[in-house]
């Protein structure tokens, strides 16, 4: 889910925060129900996936948010470089 960042920030993440790594352990789980689900290994009706799905995507989302506040902004790697700076 935090592809791109680095791991050391997410670890230090669920080390300093409770709700954080609480929170990140629910989705992880909805992730693998919902894709058991899907693969038809885990049987349930619509309802009941759907309703898994909106969860786990609160869950991202709130996840999402606690990080992006805790964590300082970095500049994106790979920018393009400056006019006339030739490789």
């Amino acid at each position: 889910m935090f592809e791109g960042q680095p791991q050391s920030e997410l670890e230090a993440m669920m080390k300093s925060d409770p709700e954080f790594r609480q929170l990140y352990h629910r989705h992880r789980e909805l992730d693998k129900k919902v894709l058991d689900a899907e693969l038809g290994v885990l049987p349930l009706d619509d309802t009941a996936l759907g309703r898994m799905k909106k969860e786990k995507l609160n869950a991202k989302d709130r996840l999402t948010r606690m990080f992006d506040r805790r964590t300082p902004r970095r500049p994106a790697t790979g920018a393009a470089q400056p006019a006339g700076r030739g490789c």
